[in-house]
């Protein structure tokens, strides 16, 4: 196994070859490029302080906060209903239209999601049921750093709403340039969708005052706290969600975008390159990884990058991407050591560029989402597929999935026995009870039965 530059065009992307390897899953999984950089441990303390600042100090503390990271002066973070009925009758009508279509095909795919209640009777008068219950309360979180994810309001909302949640709120960093609010695209989406609660807060604190709450103060209303917080953001919002795990419950703790495309001589340069630059695009640390056993493939798409970064708007974020550690291209042996990398990758992203890419996807164990073929790019389901684009990063969609109805609802089992089935099993129930050493469990059948419950 080596890591090295790569010869030719855009030598940033570099390769690491595994061709003529057998490597262990752990080895395998140590040799995926990763990025170096935002450790949760290096922002943990100042997060833990922000955390506790909101949880103590309430609406003060988030006007500082406001003020230090956003450079905007907060009374109450909570934005005007006319502010956002304003956001959507200003929106551009092509925006609006793209915005609708697809918030129609996510609603179409999140209700298909929706589970049945399921009931079965273990024997006469012994019925058991495992309903579906939707949270009561959620917070979304939508970015609003280098780009502007109005997409995310759709991929929130939409699985919450069709999970049954009554009470939705919304938060997003307020922007300077908009007076302390939202950015109005963000706040368009929210109207559409009819999400009223929506607040300016960014960051860690957004993510302490879903979790925790906000006690009324003077003439400030309370934000109350949520069952479940939800959405994507950067390391500060990662870190808040990890710490707050347990007080309520999060979707997963996103990390930066990432993708890879697992391709074979078959595949077009052009269209590989220009999906990795899609990502790239994201953030500096985006990750853009190419798996192939093709030699000269990888020169093609090295090639191509070449050309199309250096054409692209965010030129210096895309190439700073593309030539992080997090990035480059893996030589393998054959398609199938190519799906074992992948598993072991384990990408947020996944396309399949090859022959017979169907066949090759269904092979796939461990991805947030895959996408098949030429004409499935990512960028297809970061707005309009209408699968969802909050899906688990850093390795993590090996034991975690994306974002969905099932994010916001709970099995909630429901056991119903008769008298008479309960007597058929109450000798076993206080044979177990009296191998564990439990008694007092075997009492409490026993009780019902005065007159004996073996007969």
């Amino acid at each position: 196994m080596t890591a090295q530059t790569a010869p030719g065009s855009f030598d940033a992307f570099r390769t690491i070859d595994l061709r003529g390897t057998d490597l262990s899953t752990a080895a395998l999984r140590a040799a995926m490029p990763r990025s170096t950089t935002s450790s949760f441990d290096s922002v943990a303390s100042r997060v833990e302080e922000i955390i506790a600042a909101v949880r103590t100090r309430g609406f003060d503390a988030l006007s500082e906060l406001a003020q230090r990271f956003d450079g905007v002066e907060q009374f109450h973070p909570r934005v005007p209903a006319e502010a956002l009925s304003e956001s959507l009758r200003t929106l551009s009508p092509d925006v609006r239209a793209a915005l609708e279509e697809s918030i129609d095909r996510a609603r179409v795919f999140a209700l298909a999601q929706r589970p049945q209640d399921v009931v079965v009777d273990i024997r006469p008068g012994a019925a058991l049921t495992q309903r579906w219950v939707p949270v009561g309360r959620v917070g979304l979180y939508v970015p609003g750093g280098l780009a502007v994810l109005a997409s995310s309001v759709i991929m929130n909302v939409v699985p919450a709403q069709a999970a049954g949640v009554q009470s939705i709120a919304l938060a997003s960093p307020p922007q300077k340039e908009f007076g302390g609010l939202p950015h109005p695209v963000i706040l368009a989406a929210a109207e559409l969708l009819g999400v009223k609660e929506v607040y300016g807060i960014g960051g860690a604190q957004a993510i302490a005052a879903f979790a925790h709450g906000v006690s009324c103060e003077e003439d400030r209303a309370a934000i109350e706290p949520v069952d479940v917080v939800t959405g994507p953001g950067n390391i500060y919002v990662a870190t808040a969600k990890r710490l707050v795990k347990g007080i309520v419950g999060i979707d997963a703790e996103a990390g930066t975008t990432e993708i890879a495309v697992l391709a074979d001589g078959t595949a077009q340069p052009r269209l590989v390159a220009a999906d990795l630059i899609s990502q790239a695009e994201h953030d500096p640390n985006a990750a853009s990884v190419l798996i192939t056993p093709s030699v000269e493939l990888a020169a093609a798409v090295r090639a191509e990058l070449s050309i199309q970064a250096g054409s692209t708007r965010h030129r210096e974020r895309v190439e700073t991407a593309l030539g992080g550690p997090q990035s480059g291209t893996i030589l393998v042996d054959d398609i199938d050591h190519g799906i074992a990398v992948c598993d072991a990758y384990a990408a947020e992203h996944l396309e399949i560029h090859t022959d017979q890419a169907s066949a090759v996807a269904a092979r796939i164990q461990n991805a947030g989402a895959i996408f098949v073929g030429d004409y499935s790019p990512v960028s297809l389901g970061d707005y309009c597929a209408g699968s969802n684009h909050v899906l688990p990063t850093a390795g993590t969609a090996a034991f975690a999935s994306g974002l969905s109805v099932f994010t916001f609802l709970r099995a909630m089992q429901v056991i119903d026995y008769s008298a008479d089935a309960l007597r058929e099993v109450s000798e076993h129930v206080v044979q177990l009870a009296q191998a564990e050493d439990l008694p007092g469990h075997g009492d409490a059948v026993q009780v019902r039965f005065p007159d004996g419950y073996s007969g």
